[in-house]
């Protein structure tokens, strides 16, 4: 069976006729999500739109720089979390068995 975006995109679409946020807002954090997804094409379609809404690009950057910042965060205190539980873990559990099969090579591999 093909994809069918339908669905999502009429979420989308309803989800963007909120009126508790600005269209400015909206835009920030669209961007701001497709920033920190990785989504090239995304991001590139989300720029072009603020930019048509009259967003600038100094008021872009600055939003590039905050999900940066945000990310490298999120990023530094996962890894110190996760060496904490390394840490802590006694040497009789392996990883894989603290993880599971969540975190086994075959899930990781997609088997």
């Amino acid at each position: 069976m093909a994809y069918d975006g339908t669905p999502v995109l009429e979420y989308l679409t309803r989800t963007h006729k909120t009126s508790l946020l600005t269209d400015r807002e909206k835009h920030l954090i669209g961007l701001a999500v497709t920033i920190t997804r990785g989504c090239q094409v995304c991001t590139r379609g989300r720029i072009e739109k603020a930019r048509a809404a009259g967003l600038d690009d100094n008021l872009l950057n600055a939003l590039v720089d905050v999900v940066s910042s945000v990310n490298a965060g999120v990023a530094a205190a996962t890894a110190r979390e996760a060496f904490r539980l390394a840490d802590a873990a006694s040497a009789e559990t392996s990883a894989s068995e603290a993880c599971g099969a969540l975190c086994s090579p075959d899930a990781s591999a997609g088997r």
